[in-house]
Parts: structure tokens; sequence; C-alpha cells
């Protein structure tokens, strides 16, 4: 039995998570979940599994919690705030920490789950994009265990040898990494039409079903740009050896290459439960509620280069990699601002990558020694973004 806390249980990934979970009930327990504002939704939740903790953002959404717990004699502890997202994985008695927060405040939990010695399921990608020395550091000192949840890291954990590890990659034979990307809405999209898009149109991914935030950054690849850095981490290959591929159909979550010329590809339905029970079971798998993949009706599986000029934000991410130290946390977090404006009327979609750029160019570049040296780097990328906006707003 493992005892699992879900970091964001009300986003896509959380539910999802959840959704597996309920099929294995001999196999799993939930002892903490955690939420940003969607009171009524972490109510439900708490009511049907009853977690040891759970975590709201604020003390009103805790006082609302706590008092429906109360009315259904739920005897789950309700915390609020940044802190108590730590609390829920070192207090709660959970061995599996699902890590499902997007954007930087997952972080902080993220990299505790590390230094304590879970397994960490990584859906969060700020974990590396903006600490990937450190993250990796304190999974090694922690000495517990690293599963990828993206898709696509998923798939290449998949595709990789059982005994593969950083330190044993050439001998193994693994040539390069291959990062499938849909392509977003806007793949075909005539250039000049993407000065007018909404945020609705960006929302509407064609093969998955995701929050706001992360769809937009896959219709502007960004998305694809963070994985890229991800998998640096995670995998330990020189950036140069890891590609990315415009993939519509969504089949192939991602392939290695190797020396000897054989490509081994993870294909599947675009759910993310299934990488999701792969995470939670593994190295056993088990029935995830994943249709099976029926290859014969499938019309084509394609394949072609990212067109840089159409997505600006894979560029900036290619660029924000190679730079190193503290360009991917800056590159986040204007990102993060940005998009939130985007969303809220704020920005246009082709000023996305503009805003993004130009905190790149204003924000010195640094090397990362520390936990706070990033935070203070990440807070100082979004006042500067979110001044740039208001410049452009005037």
């Amino acid at each position: 039995m493992r005892h699992i806390a879900v970091l964001g249980s009300t986003g896509s990934i959380g539910v999802n998570t959840l959704d597996v979970i309920r099929k294995h009930p001999d196999r799993f327990k939930l002892v903490a979940l955690t939420a940003s504002k969607q009171v009524e939704l972490l109510a439900a939740q708490c009511i049907e599994f009853i977690p040891t903790i759970a975590v709201i953002g604020d003390a009103q959404s805790a006082a609302r919690l706590s008092a429906i717990l109360l009315e259904r004699n739920i005897p789950t502890q309700v915390l609020h705030g940044p802190e108590a997202l730590v609390s829920a994985v070192l207090d709660s008695g959970c061995d599996t920490v699902m890590a499902a927060i997007v954007g930087a405040a997952g972080l902080v939990p993220t990299l505790a789950a590390a230094k304590a010695g879970k397994r960490v399921l990584l859906a969060n990608k700020e974990a590396l994009v903006m600490s990937g020395h450190l993250f990796m550091q304190a999974m090694k000192a922690g000495g517990g265990e690293l599963l990828p949840i993206d898709s696509e890291h998923n798939a290449i954990f998949q595709c990789l040898p059982p005994n593969f590890s950083q330190n044993s990659k050439l001998s193994l034979g693994v040539e390069e990494l291959w990062l499938t990307a849909s392509g977003g809405p806007f793949r075909n999209t005539p250039l000049e039409d993407l000065a007018s898009i909404t945020p609705d149109q960006a929302c509407a991914h064609p093969n998955w079903v995701m929050g706001r935030k992360i769809s937009v950054d896959s219709a502007t690849m960004m998305n694809k740009g963070l994985e890229l850095i991800e998998a640096f981490w995670l995998f330990g290959l020189p950036l140069e050896k890891i590609k990315v591929l415009i993939h519509p159909q969504s089949v192939v979550h991602s392939m290695v290459r190797y020396t000897d010329g054989s490509v081994m590809a993870q294909l599947g339905q675009p759910d993310m439960r299934t990488p999701i029970a792969y995470g939670l079971a593994w190295p056993e798998r088990i029935e995830a509620g994943v249709a099976p993949l029926n290859l014969a009706e499938l019309a084509a599986l394609s394949f072609s280069e990212p067109d840089l000029q159409r997505f600006p934000c894979l560029a900036l991410a290619f660029s924000a990699a190679k730079s190193g130290g503290l360009a991917p946390t800056v590159l986040n977090a204007a990102n993060e601002i940005a998009v939130a404006s985007f969303l809220d009327g704020g920005l246009s979609y082709l000023q996305i990558p503009v805003i993004v750029e130009k905190t790149l160019n204003e924000i010195q570049n640094s090397s990362v020694d520390s936990l706070d040296v990033i935070l203070d780097a990440d807070a100082h990328a979004r006042r500067v973004a979110q001044d740039f906006i208001g410049a452009l707003q005037k």
C-alpha cells in the first residue's frame, strides 16, 4: 500500500491521479490533498478519500473548507498557505508525492519531498526548469525515486534501458532523445492571423484536456521549451542531443534513438492517466482506465521540424537552456506573468514572447548556488515582466 500526497489535486493532473487511485483502493491511500482556490472540489475530494491533511490557499478558504468537512464529520486537518504545502509532504505520512502544482508555487514543497526521500512523481516542470541542479542534488541526498509524469518524459523513461542512469547513458548506447509536440491549435494558422488570437482559442487544444495556463504554453510551444530543459536535467544528455519534433496526432509521446540505429517509441492515447498510472505503480503496470490504441484506425503518423518563426517562445527557451544559470528561472517567471496577462485580456497573444524576451535581456544572468538566489531571481523577473506589460498598456 502506497500512501500518496497530491499537490494540486483540483487541477487536471490531480483529478486524473485521483481517478487512477479510485480504481485501485487496495494499492493506494490518499493522505494529503492540496488546492489553491477550489474549495468545493477539494471538499468533495476530502469527503471521498478522507486524507490526513488538506491544504488550501488562504485563511478564508480554509475556514469554508473546515466548515464543510465538520458538517460531514470528516476528520481531515485543514491547513492553508505556502508553508502548509510542505506540511502536506512531511507530516501526512506519505511515501509518494504527486507534484502537480503548476508554476513556481510548487517548487518549495517538491524540493522538500526530494530532500525527504519520497518517491516524487514530477508533473511540475518548474522544479527542474528553475532549480535543476539543486533539485537533482536533493533527490540524490534524499535517496528517493524520481519518476517523470509529463507524457513526453514518461515516454522517454519507458523507452530507456531498465538500468539506465546519467552515469551509464553512453555505455548503454543512448544517442538522442526526441520530444514530440502536437504543435497546438495554431500549427497551421496563417502567421498574420496570430495577432487576433483570443484566450479561448489558445486554450482549445486539439488533443489534450489541460488547464488554461499550460494550454497557452502548448499553443506557444513554451511548454516544449520547458520540457527540453526538464529533459536535460532528468536524463543528463547534452542539449544538442535533445530534439523536438512536431507530431500532430499525439500518439507517439516521445522517442529514444540508440547508436545502433534503433529508435524506441512509446505510443498511446493522449490521456494523462497512462503516465500517472505508470508512475504510481512503477515498476509494475496497472489498469488506468485508458481506451486501447487501435493503430488500424489511424490514417497516418506525421513528424516535422518546428518552425521557430511561428513559435518564438520555443526559440527563447532553447536560448535560455544554452545560457543556463538563472536564465531558465527568468524565462519561466516572465512567461507565467505574460500568459496570466494574456488570459486576463491585458496582452495580445503575440506579445507573450515579446515580454519574455525583454525580461531575459533586462536581467543579468548569473550562476545558481542556492534556493534563495532562485526565488529572488524569480520575484525580480516577475516585477520586470509586469513593468514591461504596464509600459505596453500605456
